[in-house]
């Protein structure tokens, strides 16, 4: 890998970025400032971002450790979820792309550029018990067929976190009936590591970290046919931590273009890869991983201090990128990795070809 340009630009002050593209190509960065949620879209694949614009406010909103506002991207829409303190999963809904009047009235659906990102739409809340998800911590994902789909820990069973489950399809308005899809025998799962989900096609994959007889492993939840059933939630790696206390690490998960899934953790201060089935294989030092994936490789990206890196697993290789944190990437259809990260309360970017 290396850098397409020797400084990275700043998109604006906050905190907790988090990326998407639509099946048109359009990337959007959300963030949060205080009790704000901002997006910044890019048009020209992460060369630039236009100004930020302001998507909400919501009172208390949880922000840091992985838990700011999130964001996912289909072929038609864009979905941005924020949890406040008292317990409420908010989410709003853009219009990426509208129907031209060709396609209103032709047998043919065509769609035009809507040109802004400007018009968010307020659905209400994800979970359907006010207050059931005071810890803050969720994930969301898209398939390219305008469904969504949000995990997230929540206390509504016996006041104990345990893993919930919902969905959103199309131009719906609101959010399925919300399921509970993995609970702990232990009592509940760890409570400070945020649950995460990735989908392509029918498949759809939940990772999360569990307490189980005194072990804080990654488990995986696996789903073919778009979330409706669940299989038997099954531990990833080989070896396990023992641990009387919570790393705050969620790592995540991505489904290559063959079905393949990969996910990334943390275990006792390092970084591991990992297929299910399969055993782990160590990246080296760090926490704060998260993972993208182009065509069937994955990239990971790691924190090492505040030292910044993007870990190719095979062949392993890893490059420093800078200094900051909560560093997150995308791989995109030209080769090239849009890397952003916070620094000193602004959200950074830049390119690496890889």
């Amino acid at each position: 890998m290396y850098l397409l340009s020797n400084t990275p630009h700043t998109i604006g002050d906050g905190a907790q970025p988090h990326i998407s593209r639509d099946t048109k190509g359009r990337i959007r960065v959300v963030y949060g400032l205080k009790d704000k949620i901002y997006c910044a879209t890019s048009g020209n694949n992460g060369l630039s971002f236009s100004s930020p614009v302001l998507v909400a406010e919501v009172p208390g909103m949880h922000l840091g450790m992985s838990r700011g506002p999130q964001i996912a991207s289909s072929a038609h829409y864009s979905i941005i979820t924020a949890m406040d303190k008292t317990g409420d999963i908010h989410c709003f809904r853009l219009d990426n792309w509208a129907p031209s009047k060709a396609g209103q009235s032709g047998a043919a659906k065509e769609w035009k550029d809507l040109g802004t990102d400007k018009e968010w739409k307020s659905l209400g809340t994800v979970n359907d018990l006010k207050g059931s998800s005071p810890e803050g911590l969720m994930s969301i994902t898209a398939d390219k067929n305008d469904n969504f789909y949000a995990v997230w820990l929540d206390i509504r069973t016996g006041k104990r976190n345990e893993v919930y489950f919902s969905t959103l399809s199309g131009q719906a308005d609101h959010w399925s009936p919300n399921t509970l899809i993995y609970q702990s025998p232990d009592g509940h799962v760890c409570e400070c590591c945020k649950p995460n989900i990735y989908a392509e096609g029918k498949e759809v994959a939940v990772m999360f970290r569990n307490w189980l007889g005194g072990s804080r492993d990654l488990y995986l939840l696996r789903s073919s046919d778009k979330g409706r059933t669940f299989e038997k939630a099954k531990k990833l790696g080989v070896d396990t931590w023992q641990l009387n206390g919570c790393p705050m690490d969620g790592g995540g998960v991505v489904i290559d273009a063959s079905g393949t899934i990969h996910t990334v953790w943390q275990r006792k201060g390092f970084v591991y890869y990992c297929k299910p089935g399969e055993k782990e294989v160590n990246m080296g030092k760090g926490r704060e991983c998260s993972i993208a994936v182009t065509g069937r490789t994955p990239i990971l990206s790691m924190q090492d201090g505040d030292t910044l890196e993007l870990v190719r697993p095979y062949p392993q290789k890893t490059t420093a990128i800078g200094n900051g944190s909560f560093l997150q990437s995308m791989a995109l259809s030209d080769n090239k990795v849009l890397c952003v990260w916070e620094k000193d309360n602004t959200i950074q970017f830049n390119l690496w070809d890889f």
